[in-house]
């Protein structure tokens, strides 16, 4: 497919709310695989579709480079316990933060066909699952950033 332009942090897009994706077809099948492609391109383990400049519900995930997540109008359903660690952004390049996020969620997401999905994410998952996520309401790591007086 494409290799897609990744915005930057200063670009409005970035803090937009994304509306619902309403079309299941082959626009939407065609974003998902050209946002999967270009997050592998960039190192990534995830990408919103506002890093692309859509302002769609979606985001593509994978942590261990092979199992991939597309998850279209995702919702997280429960959250629980917390972790604290480092996170980087392709929005945000040679920048890193300390954030803290749940330890475990359950979102509950559609796939690229329409299918109601739900997924159990807990440690890395759950962490890149809430950043993606904050994406499409607008919301970078860096606005979560735990600062060093915090600590």
């Amino acid at each position: 497919m494409a290799i897609r332009n990744i915005v930057k942090i200063g670009n409005d897009v970035l803090r937009e709310h994304c509306k619902p994706v309403e079309k299941f077809d082959d626009r939407l099948a065609t974003l998902l695989t050209d946002m999967t492609e270009t997050m592998f391109k960039a190192n990534g383990v995830g990408l919103a579709a506002p890093q692309v400049g859509i302002l769609k519900r979606a985001v593509v995930i994978s942590v261990d480079g092979e199992t991939i997540y597309e998850m279209v109008n995702p919702v997280i359903k429960k959250k629980s316990g917390s972790q604290v660690g480092e996170e980087g952004c392709l929005s945000v390049p040679g920048r890193y933060g300390v954030v803290e996020r749940p330890k475990k969620v359950v979102a509950e997401y559609y796939d690229r066909n329409g299918n109601k999905q739900t997924l159990y994410a807990s440690g890395l998952l759950a962490r890149a699952v809430c950043h993606e996520l904050d994406h499409l309401d607008g919301i970078l790591y860096v606005d979560k950033e735990i600062k060093e007086s915090e600590n």
